[in-house]
């Protein structure tokens, strides 16, 4: 695929859906309006921004409402496991509700605390999400088969959801798939000596795929480095395309049907 013509194709008439951006972080906030600017000229029709922390939920809630193309996602990230005690889940349970999907929740070994807890919060914010009816943004680090059993065994699959940033293979990626999630491909697709994301993008059935920039995190090439914003997502839709041969027309297409219909509350003009 000629660079030049990519370019000149993500201009005309691309939508993009970025599915998992904290504009309720630094650096992005201070810039809100020209991040989403700049956004809207790469062709980012909205933007999911999925919550991490309590204290960030009255804050996304009010962006979302004087922003167009915002959509929250309330949660608790494993990060922050500890802080999903009855009182948060009862707050949780009241905002989420307003929100496009619950997220970002899951496990993740690297962050220091017992794992036994975030499959605690994990868990309970599954059983609140299927309550709400709510699909799920799920974090998943290195403990794919772990959180593919809590997944199964909470029978999230009534409300499916996204793998955000997955890093899995393509045969755990199918597993995930047959219980009803998306698949979300971020900025590392992108990097050099990439070959994990490479293999994934090639392979991944296109009714599965989503796309995501994570920002401020995961800044793809030529931005590695710098901050992550939504415009970038126009950098992994390129690099995705290339890999699977497509015209980036159809790949954002596809994409963002695909967003649409996993997350079935986000509405478009």
């Amino acid at each position: 695929m000629n660079p030049q013509e990519s370019e000149a194709q993500i201009e005309d008439g691309i939508r993009l859906l970025d599915t998992h951006c904290h504009l309720n972080c630094e650096p992005l906030l201070s810039n809100l309006p020209g991040v989403l600017e700049a956004a809207h000229r790469a062709g980012v029709v909205g933007c999911v921004v999925p919550g991490v922390h309590p204290a960030d939920w009255e804050l996304m809630a009010g962006l979302t409402r004087e922003h167009a193309g915002l959509f929250p996602a309330f949660g608790i990230h494993p990060l922050h496991a500890d802080l999903a005690d009855g009182a948060a889940l009862e707050r949780l349970a009241q905002i989420a509700a307003s929100g496009v999907a619950l997220g970002e929740i899951g496990l993740d070994p690297t962050y220091p605390g017992a794992l036994d807890r975030q499959e605690q919060a994990f868990r309970e914010q599954l059983r609140l999400a299927i309550r709400l009816g709510l699909p799920v943004l799920v974090h998943c680090r290195r403990l794919f088969q772990r959180t593919l059993t809590v997944l199964r065994e909470e029978k999230a699959g009534r409300v499916g959801g996204i793998m955000h940033a997955f890093s899995g293979s393509p045969e755990m990626a199918r597993e995930f798939i047959r219980l009803g999630f998306a698949i979300s491909l971020c900025g590392t697709v992108t990097w050099r000596g990439a070959a994990r994301p490479v293999r994934l993008a090639g392979q991944i059935p296109l009714e599965s795929l989503v796309l995501e920039t994570d920002a401020p995190d995961m800044a793809p090439e030529p931005f590695r480095g710098e901050s992550n914003r939504p415009s970038c997502l126009r950098e992994v839709l390129v690099a995705v395309a290339g890999i699977r041969d497509m015209l980036v027309h159809d790949l954002a297409r596809a994409t963002t049907v695909n967003t649409l219909r996993v997350l079935g509350r986000i509405t478009l003009p």
